[in-house]
C-alpha cells in the first residue's frame, strides 16, 4: 500500500511539473509579441500579479480556512523577499532580457537554472549528490545532458525545415522586430534572473517550514510583488499611457499569465518542492525549449533545425536519467522531506493539519543552517 502511494504522488508531481511546462510555453510565446509591441514590463508584471492574487484567493480561503498563522515580522520578511526575489526580480529581469535579446535566446537560459539549482543545493547540502552511487551518477548524467541539450539548440543550427506554414508575414514582422537587440544588455538581465530563480527554488525549502500553507503563501507574495513592481514601475515610467488596459492581446496576455502562469504555476512548484527537493521542478524547465520549438513550428510557421531536434533527444533522455535517479534514492529520503510530504497531503484535511505543522516545525532539519 505505501509503494502504490508514493508512485501516486511520484504521477502526481510528473504530470504537474509537465503542466506547468505548458503554461510557460504559452506565456512565452504571448510575451513575445506584446513586448515587441511596446508594452510596459512593470505594467504587464503588476497586473500579472493582481490577476494572480484574485485567482488564488478562493483556494486560500476555502482550502486553508482557518488555518493562518498569526502573522509576525519573521513571517511578512519571508513573504515578502520570496516575492521580491522568486517573482518581482525574476520575471522583470526576464522580460527585460527577452525584449533585448530574442525569444529562442532567453528560453535557452531557463536551463542553466536546472544546474545552477543542483550544484547551489549540493553545496548547501539540501541536495545529495552520492556520486559513488548509480542514482547519484544518473543525476549527473541527466544534468549534463540537459545543459549539453540546450547548448546544442543554441549553438548548432543545421539544415532547417518546416511543419506548418511556410510563410506568414504576421510572424515576419515580429521577428524582424526581435532584431534590433541589444545582446549584451539583455545577456546580463537573462544572467539575473536565472540566478534570481535559482535563489527562489532554494529559498521553498526554507519558506515551507516558516509558513507552510501553499496557497495563503502564495497569495500573498503576489500581493506583495504586485505592490513592489508598481511602486519600481511609476518611479521608472508613472505616464497614464503606459499603464493603460485595453481589449487586446496584451490583457489576454496579462490575464493567461496572472490565472495559469503565476497563481497556478506557483502552487504546482511549491507543492512538487515540498515533496520532491528544490532540485526536482528546475529540471522539467528545458521542456520549455522543446513546447516553444514544436508550436513556433506548427502554429506559427517558425523552422525547425537539426540543432533543435538533437537538443530535444539530449533534454529528453537527460530529464529521464534524472528522474530514474530521483525516483531511485527516494528509499533514502531524509524525515524532513517526509514530514513536508505528510504536511502537503494533509493541507485538504482539518483535523491533521496542525498535527503535520507540528511535525515540521519540531523535526531537525539539515535546512536549519539556511538563513
Amino acid at each position: 500500500m505505501e509503494s502504490v502511494k508514493k508512485w501516486f504522488m511520484s504521477s502526481q508531481a510528473f504530470l504537474s511539473m509537465l503542466l506547468v511546462q505548458i503554461f510557460a510555453t504559452g506565456m512565452q510565446l504571448l510575451s513575445r509579441i506584446i513586448l515587441v509591441q511596446g508594452s510596459f514590463i512593470f505594467a504587464l508584471t503588476t497586473y500579472r500579479y493582481i490577476v494572480a492574487a484574485v485567482s488564488i484567493a478562493p483556494f486560500a480561503l476555502y482550502f486553508e480556512r482557518g488555518l493562518a498563522k498569526k502573522f509576525n515580522w519573521r513571517i511578512l520578511l519571508w513573504l515578502f523577499i520570496n516575492a521580491l526575489v522568486g517573482m518581482t526580480m525574476s520575471l522583470g529581469l526576464f522580460y527585460f532580457g527577452l525584449r533585448d535579446t530574442t525569444a529562442t535566446y532567453s528560453v535557452n537560459f531557463l536551463n542553466l537554472i536546472p544546474i545552477c539549482t543542483f550544484l547551489i543545493s549540493i553545496m548547501l547540502r539540501i541536495e545529495n549528490l552520492k556520486i559513488e552511487t548509480l542514482s547519484g551518477k544518473a543525476k549527473c548524467l541527466g544534468t549534463i545532458a540537459c545543459v549539453g541539450g540546450a547548448l546544442a539548440t543554441s549553438l548548432y543550427k543545421g539544415k532547417e525545415f518546416y511543419i506548418g506554414q511556410h510563410h506568414n508575414h504576421y510572424v515576419d514582422k515580429i521577428v524582424t522586430a526581435t532584431h534590433k537587440t541589444h545582446m549584451l544588455h539583455g545577456t546580463f538581465f537573462l544572467i539575473g534572473s536565472c540566478c534570481s530563480y535559482t535563489t527562489w527554488f532554494i529559498m521553498q525549502v526554507k519558506l515551507v517550514k516558516v509558513f507552510p500553507l501553499r496557497y495563503w503563501g502564495t497569495m500573498l507574495s503576489c500581493i506583495m510583488a504586485a505592490i513592489q513592481s508598481a511602486v519600481i514601475g511609476v518611479f521608472i515610467n508613472s505616464s497614464k499611457e503606459s499603464w493603460r488596459l485595453e481589449w487586446n492581446l496584451q490583457l489576454i496576455t496579462i490575464l493567461y499569465s496572472g490565472v495559469l502562469a503565476t497563481a497556478a504555476t506557483f502552487c504546482l512548484l511549491s507543492w512538487a518542492i515540498t515533496i520532491k527537493g528544490p532540485t526536482y521542478p528546475s529540471m522539467f524547465n528545458p521542456l520549455t525549449l522543446v513546447f516553444v520549438a514544436i508550436l513556433e513550428a506548427i502554429v506559427l510557421g517558425e523552422p525547425l533545425r537539426v540543432g533543435t531536434l538533437l537538443g530535444m533527444i539530449l533534454i529528453i533522455l537527460g530529464l529521464y536519467y534524472f528522474l530514474w535517479g530521483k525516483r531511485n534514492e527516494m528509499p533514502h529520503m531524509s524525515q524532513t522531506n517526509v514530514a513536508a510530504s505528510e504536511l502537503s497531503i494533509s493541507m485538504t484535511d482539518d483535523a491533521t493539519v496542525h498535527k503535520s505543522t507540528t511535525t515540521i516545525a519540531s523535526s531537525s532539519s539539515p535546512y536549519e543552517s539556511i538563513p
